[in-house]
């Protein structure tokens, strides 16, 4: 693992920026995301991005656990995908960080809900309140639920893998 928690932070970013991109035009092809007009698809890919990196840190902390380092290592890689440096002016960047933190406010609670017996629904849930997102103002089907529970495991499985074996 990359012992410097900034330098892991900006790894996990580049693996972001090559991966997530990939993973939503999966959901777009699956035809379970209904999103018409680029609007919907814009808003649709904007609560992706706060699905995705919600994986990421998901990632670092069972790459790392959960401590000052791993701490470190996630604000580097807001800093590198949400940051003023990638592209955005400081009120886009600012707008982009607040509902990135409402969504981990939301996923996290999600995650914690039910103890061990909620674990086993945890993904399910998850990808139901993406989907949530994502489908609004319309109501998601069921298959867009899965698909997104499904990628993002997938995502947090290669980026915390990605974490591990770097360096």
């Amino acid at each position: 693992m990359i012992a410097d928690p900034a330098r892991r932070g900006h790894a996990l970013a580049e693996f972001y920026r090559a991966v997530a991109p990939r993973l939503f035009h999966d959901l777009e092809e699956s035809g379970a995301l209904h999103a018409t007009g680029e609007a919907a698809r814009e808003h649709a890919r904007h609560e992706w991005e706060c699905f995705a990196l919600y994986a990421c840190v998901r990632a670092l902390v069972a790459a790392g656990g959960f401590n000052r380092e791993t701490g470190h290592a996630i604000e580097a890689l807001h800093e590198s995908v949400l940051g003023v440096g990638a592209g955005a002016t400081r009120a886009e960047a600012a707008d982009r960080r607040a509902r990135v933190a409402e969504r981990y406010a939301e996923y996290g609670a999600i995650g914690q809900e039910g103890g061990a017996a909620g674990a086993a629904t945890v993904t399910r849930r998850l990808g139901e309140a993406a989907a949530r997102h994502m489908a609004a103002p319309a109501l998601p089907g069921a298959a867009l639920a899965e698909i997104a529970g499904a990628l993002h495991e997938q995502l947090v499985e290669g980026a915390s893998e990605a974490v591990r074996v770097a360096e």
